[in-house]
């Protein structure tokens, strides 16, 4: 991927109107340098003549054990990571209060989560929306939309489900597949524009004119709606939707009811082949020590919350931890390559 001076400097600029940073500004890098998310903030920080720290790698009782240290005031980590942080015995019990605010990203935070981190530490919350290709910023959730939110004042309440609006810089719009902009509610794929996006992929031409179109606009792949506002929310990654008996599902909204039993720790939903569907949803679920939830129990808590053909089919229980990539995403692929091996393709 080429991403140019002209594109780092730009995100860099976004980031500091966005997130208002201070010369006094403390960040921890509890991510992976290697990825985005954090590497930009390290130009920003740089900018205004922060201090950075560091960390070798993300341990959710290093990181409290940093934060309560350093006096460090600002963190960027992703939902897997927050859970691990909410969930450690430790946390409760340090000295948070050097945080101002918890900047989080790169997949959707379940509600449950959501509520249990901003009700444990004490520090405001922005989400942030962005990948690689755009260097990487393209919308937030603002502190303002949690505090607000979190209160029940609306529209801020319902804000909380979104990641954002587009940030000071950037062009972000829902398209249909036809290139049309999509109305508001209507479910499209997110488009953006702005001197933050990349030149290209390297040496992958075609890739490359399929990402980037004549005027500017980088396809994402995520799927998504707008409001009225501009606010957008994320239903899935394209290619994670699940196609079960002609309806689309989509994953991130099953993971966000199965958060929501008290049994589960952690959750993933993917399609796997069926007979007779052509893809079943099936989760996978990491229960919380000591529970043992049965599979009855959790499909009957979908069922109370979603629409039948979103319910999972099938139920695996793992011990350990679900599989994740160095910033933390829970690796998708590598649940369902079992199921589908031997085939042709990744759809049935």
């Amino acid at each position: 991927m080429l991403l140019s001076h002209r594109n780092l400097v730009a995100n860099a600029k976004h980031a500091l109107l966005a997130i208002r940073h201070t010369p006094d500004e403390r960040y921890l890098h509890a991510g992976p340098m290697f990825h985005l998310a954090d590497g930009s903030q390290t130009y920003a920080v740089t900018w205004i003549g922060g201090v950075h720290v560091f960390v070798p790698g993300f341990d959710a009782d290093l990181v409290g054990r940093t934060i309560e240290r350093e006096r460090v005031s600002l963190i960027l980590i992703v939902p897997s990571m927050i859970n691990m942080l909410v969930n450690h015995a430790g946390t409760a019990d340090r000295d948070l209060s050097s945080l101002r605010l918890l900047l989080y990203g790169a997949s959707p935070m379940p509600d449950q989560l959501q509520q249990a981190a901003m009700k444990l530490l004490p520090c405001e919350f922005s989400q942030l929306y962005g990948m690689t290709e755009a260097a990487p910023l393209l919308t937030q959730c603002t502190p303002e939309d949690h505090r607000r939110g979190a209160a029940g004042e609306q529209p801020f309440a319902g804000r909380l489900r979104s990641a954002g609006a587009p940030v000071i810089g950037v062009q972000v719009e829902i398209h249909r597949e036809d290139g049309t902009r999509a109305a508001p509610g209507e479910v499209g794929e997110i488009w953006a524009r702005g001197p933050n996006i990349m030149v290209g992929y390297l040496n992958r031409p075609e890739e490359t004119a399929a990402a980037l179109d004549a005027k500017g606009w980088y396809h994402s792949g995520d799927a998504a709606w707008a409001d009225e506002l501009g606010y957008v929310y994320i239903v899935d990654r394209v290619k994670d939707m699940i196609i079960s008996g002609g309806e689309n599902v989509y994953s991130a909204e099953v993971e966000n009811v199965l958060y929501t039993h008290p049994d589960v720790l952690e959750a993933a939903v993917i399609g796997v082949p069926d007979d007779s569907w052509g893809e079943r949803v099936h989760a996978v679920v990491v229960p919380r020590p000591g529970a043992e939830p049965a599979v009855e129990d959790l499909v009957a808590h979908c069922r109370a919350r979603l629409g039948g053909f979103k319910v999972p089919r099938s139920v695996d229980f793992r011990a350990d931890a679900l599989p994740k990539s160095g910033a933390g995403k829970i690796l998708k692929r590598e649940l369902r390559a079992p199921y589908w091996a031997g085939k042709d393709r990744g759809v049935n």
